[in-house]
């Protein structure tokens, strides 16, 4: 075996580096468990405050190789979703909104026709709104010029009045991306202080859509209000610490008091003193507020954090505090520009001070805040800043985000970073009342109830151009400038897709993931060992390094392991497989030749080498696709099948190899047969070109049929496709799921709704399109409270909402465009590598048809059930099997047109017909053996996968045996029929082939 010392060197290496990240969630776990231990009574009840309490104390503790808990729960192997239960949620920045605000909310009524046509041409297009906007505004205004509609304050320096509509255009789209990018930053400044673990949001390309994955949510209004809500930005006096300080000893005599009178039950850690360490640009007291530029009437400010006397004043106060003791001297800390606390204890001073005996001590106009940004201290702990925020009496703040027209990272005279921002006429007069009243004190930048900067004022600012300064990185510049601009104009989110999944469904996938795997893994491993013996046993041994693998590199990549992922494991088991039987195969060819057992694993391993190659670079293709134009779901499956891809052909050709050279090596001989093997394949003959023309009549008739269900009674789409909202609903006994529509229809209005059995008897899937053209929260919970008031019949059965889900109709039919553009650039790709393989456009076409014709048995047979009342959904997952079957059938195809080219090259005399039937027979064995195993994988993950999976395991079934299939009767017969003959030299006698390839 050439390059064996490198291929044990990368073995060792990737397996310490699998069980290196692995290790991460064996160890979180074991926390977990100490927690539950922790949390558990006598009577074996675990007291879930008490487990996240210990959890809490735990998270900036070390607890493996120096790392906390904190870095070990980010680094282990995630669950998604359907494993653990939580939220998914698509939103969608709303352009139209946008748009408005730079119009100057113009009135002009061809402008808003214009916005009115392009939402509707948005609906089945995947076009940008702004260029939408503008072929609808261009229809309706032919000689229109947007630039008289845009050429405001607003946009002064941007778009004046000889713009083109072009140039309009542009800004619009570049305002609108800006936007999108803000959203998102705040979005997951958001989530971050929702204090969920391991949440997931990223932005998806080429979209103005942004994906969030929320695990362990279960108050999904909750969530929905804080991703909708717009970005509330606003500018306020601060009380200076000697304002304050009085008020905060006088609350924590008053809780001394009642903690002595046992009328405080707290569980005070008692808050770390260790100095927090100032970072570099500390807001509120480094930063500067400056005059923008020369010629403006700005006065000058500055401010200096070691002078600065209420810094001083704060830390004398601050001191006396924590020299009295007490419950809130426990709880605060001394910080650079006044006091703060650690972030574990935030939670228990806003309780403290939300008590109505607390709230009655303080003054009306007083409230409490928190920096956004925690500063580092000793021992790895986080400290953030608390400010005393003075409110109006209305309890409005006195300058609102909404009057700054531009904010920008800029330089000052001396090259640092700083942000310029310049406020509208109103804001300007506004700002220089605030800044004139509060010369010397701070003014607080406040988004979304969280302080971003306070920086001290030293003038009173007019004419509106201001800049903010101080030891500023470039990007902590952009942020706050992007903070500053999230005030500039609307950008409200609505919600175009949302999942809901219970964490009862998600134990329930668990242990169907399980025992998925489990059992496959078992079919696997016995029937290689029964048909291979001793090799089937070594193909094993390599089978387990590849899941360990597999479960490595995710755990390396951060990637959340799905009931999809898991599906992707189970198929890759089977399809890892594959490469063993074509390397056992071939073995078993060389040694009826009666070569020696070192010739018998060179060549064996040699000459299935190009079809092991060919056969997972098509399956990549397909899987690289699926991950770039799917979501959620059909994205997991596409990484473990991409990972497994890799992994399958590093086990099974190199790690494999390893193996049996070693058992070589040591017991001197090797069996890859079995006596069932022996038995069988024998005497296999058929003629593919006879039994053609029967094969393309049998495909077509059940094509036809398909086609025709689907014209009677129409394809059985999912939400997905069509928009609309799904709901699992259970019930503590059975109901007829006709009579659960039965009751929902009035409710319904009669809309199209469909209810049907899922899973167990006593749980349904009530799928309804009504309201599904809205996507608003009102039509949300319209539809929740009719569902509601439809079951309220059942009230004795408990009906309870385990999962929901919607799809809007905009995001459905970005769902069907991306499906179709993914299953043809999967055929486009396949062909060109194809092409580029075997040198002869004919095998591409032959590949290439009998995918479609794959794919089109799949839609016909689930068509025809569908006809007879056995309904199961296309969904993306539906999409997701087809592709994969697409992966599958190209692999055994291109197998044989391996074994094709390899007879063209050695019969170069012999015609193409000849050639192909020896070449059929000899991969046959192979053929079945794989498709077999498969099968019965697939067999396993439709009994026990769950119905989640139900609909996807059906499709890889059917598309098993129909890819087999056309490998055989359907590609091999159409390369054939369009290749020339004179293209493969002379022809000879088909027994003279055969007698050469045996």
């Amino acid at each position: 075996m050439r390059n064996k010392s490198l291929i044990i060197g990368l073995t060792v290496i990737v397996s310490a580096l699998c069980l290196y990240f692995l290790s991460f969630s064996f160890v979180a776990s074991s926390v977990q468990s100490d927690a539950e231990a922790y949390a558990t009574d006598a009577q074996g009840n675990v007291d879930l405050a008490k487990k996240q309490t210990y959890l809490d104390s735990m998270w900036k503790e070390p607890v493996f190789m120096g790392m906390t808990y904190q870095e070990v729960k980010e680094k282990e192997l995630g669950l998604g979703l359907d494993l653990r239960g939580g939220m998914h949620v698509v939103l969608e920045v709303s352009p139209v909104e946008i748009i408005k605000s730079m119009s100057g909310n113009s009135k002009d009524p061809n402008f808003l026709k214009a916005l009115d046509r392009a939402q509707e041409l948005q609906r089945n297009s995947q076009e940008k709104f702004t260029t939408l906007f503008a072929q609808a505004y261009r229809e309706i205004e032919p000689n229109g010029r947007l630039s008289r509609i845009f050429s405001n304050t607003a946009n002064r320096g941007k778009i004046s009045y000889e713009s083109s509509n072009e140039e309009v255009v542009d800004v619009i789209q570049a305002e609108v991306d800006a936007a999108i990018e803000r959203s998102f930053n705040i979005l997951r400044t958001r989530i971050d202080r929702f204090g969920v673990t391991q949440p997931n949001i990223q932005r998806l390309k080429g979209t103005g859509r942004i994906q969030i994955e929320l695990p362990g949510v279960d108050n999904p209004d909750r969530v929905r209000n804080l991703l909708q809500g717009m970005a509330n930005l606003e500018f306020w006096e601060v009380w200076t610490p000697q304002e304050f300080n009085p008020y905060l000893m006088q609350v924590g005599q008053h809780l001394d008091e009642q903690q002595r009178l046992g009328k405080l039950n707290l569980n005070l850690r008692g808050a770390a003193k260790a100095t927090p360490q100032a970072p570099a640009a500390q807001d509120s007291t480094d930063d500067v507020l400056a005059q923008a530029a020369a010629g403006t009437d700005s006065a000058a400010v500055a401010a200096n954090a070691q002078t600065d006397s209420a810094a001083a004043l704060a830390a004398a106060d601050t001191a006396t505090l924590d020299q009295q003791g007490g419950v809130l001297t426990s709880l605060f800390t001394l910080m650079p520009g006044g006091i703060g606390a650690n972030v574990r204890d935030t939670a228990t001073i806003n309780e403290l001070f939300s008590r109505p005996d607390v709230r009655g001590m303080l003054p009306n106009n007083m409230k409490f805040l928190w920096g956004v940004k925690p500063i580092a201290g000793d021992g790895g702990q986080e400290f953030v800043e608390m400010y005393a925020i003075k409110r109006g009496r209305d309890g409005k703040a006195p300058l609102s985000g909404d009057v700054i027209n531009d904010a920008r990272q800029d330089f000052d005279q001396h090259g640092r970073p700083e942000i310029s921002m310049t406020m509208n006429p109103t804001g300007a007069r506004k700002w220089a009342r605030l800044t004139g009243d509060n010369v010397g004190r701070q003014v607080a930048i406040v988004l979304d109830n969280y302080v971003y900067s306070a920086p001290v004022v030293q003038g009173e600012i007019t004419g509106g151009n201001s800049s903010i300064s101080g030891n500023f990185t470039i990007d902590e510049a952009q942020d706050l400038a992007n903070i500053l601009k999230a005030g500039k104009m609307p950008a409200p989110t609505r919600i175009v897709e949302e999942a809901i999944v219970g964490p009862s469904l998600g134990q329930e996938a668990i242990n169907q993931g399980l025992i998925s795997t489990v059992a496959g893994l078992l079919i696997v491993v016995i029937f290689m060992i029964a048909y291979y013996a001793r090799g089937g046993f070594i193909a094993d041994l390599a089978l387990l390094f590849n899941i360990f693998f597999i479960l490595g590199v995710l755990a390396q990549f951060g990637a959340a392991l799905t009931l999809p992922g898991i599906a992707g494991i189970v198929l890759t088991l089977g399809m890892a497989v594959d490469a063993n039987v074509l390397i056992f195969e071939r073995m078993r060819e060389e040694a009826a030749k009666g070569r020696s057992m070192r010739e018998i694993i060179d060549a064996g391993y040699d000459k299935a080498f190009s079809s092991i190659f060919d056969a997972n670079v098509t399956t990549f293709i397909v899987g690289f696709i699926l991950y770039f134009f799917g979501s959620g779901p059909v994205k997991g499956f596409a990484i473990t099948l991409m990972i497994g891809i890799v992994t399958s052909f590093f086990t099974s050709v190199f790690i494999s190899r390893l193996l049996i050279e070693r058992t070589f090596r040591k017991a001197g001989k090797l069996s890859f047969s079995s006596s069932l093997a022996d038995k069988m394949f024998r005497n296999v003959k058929f003629d593919v070109m006879k039994i053609k023309k029967p094969a393309y009549a049998f495909s077509l008739t059940v094509i036809a049929f398909g086609f025709i269900a689907m014209a009677i009674k129409g394809p059985n789409l999912g939400i997905d496709f069509t928009g609309g909202r799904s709901y699992v609903v259970e019930f503590d006994q059975a109901v007829p799921a006709s009579d659960v529509r039965a009751s929902l229809l009035d409710d319904f209005q009669q809309a199209g709704t469909e209810v049907k059995t899922f899973g167990a008897s006593n749980r349904v899937k009530v799928i309804t399109s009504w309201h599904a053209d809205d996507e608003s929260t009102e039509a949300d919970q319209q539809v929740r409270t009719a569902l509601e008031q439809g079951l309220q019949q059942y009230s004795e059965l408990n009906p309870q909402i385990l999962s929901s889900s919607k799809v809007g109709a905009s995001m459905a039919d970005d769902i069907q465009n991306t499906a179709l553009i993914a299953v043809l650039l999967a055929l486009a790709g396949i062909f060109i590598y194809v092409m580029l393989r075997f040198r002869k456009w004919q095998f591409s076409l032959g590949g290439v048809v009998a995918l479609l014709h794959d794919a089109m048995m799949i839609l016909s047979i689930f068509a025809i059930l569908h006809l007879f009342g056995i309904s199961y959904e296309m969904d993306q997952v539906f999409i997701a099997a087809v592709l994969t079957i697409i992966g599958f059938s190209i692999n055994d195809t291109v197998v044989i047109f391996d074994r094709i080219r390899e007879y063209m090259s050695d019969n170069p005399r012999a015609s193409i017909r000849e050639i192909v039937n020896p070449a059929l027979i000899s991969t046959f064995s192979r053929t079945i053996i794989t498709s077999l195993t498969l099968f019965l994988v697939v067999v396993i993950l439709f009994l026990f996968g769950g119905e989640v999976l139900r609909g996807f395991s059906l499709a890889m079934l059917i598309g098993v045996l129909a890819g087999t299939y056309s490998s055989l009767f359907i590609a091999s017969p159409i390369v054939v029929d369009t290749i020339r003959d004179e293209d493969t030299a002379q022809p000879v006698a088909s027994q003279q082939v055969a007698q050469k390839v045996r």
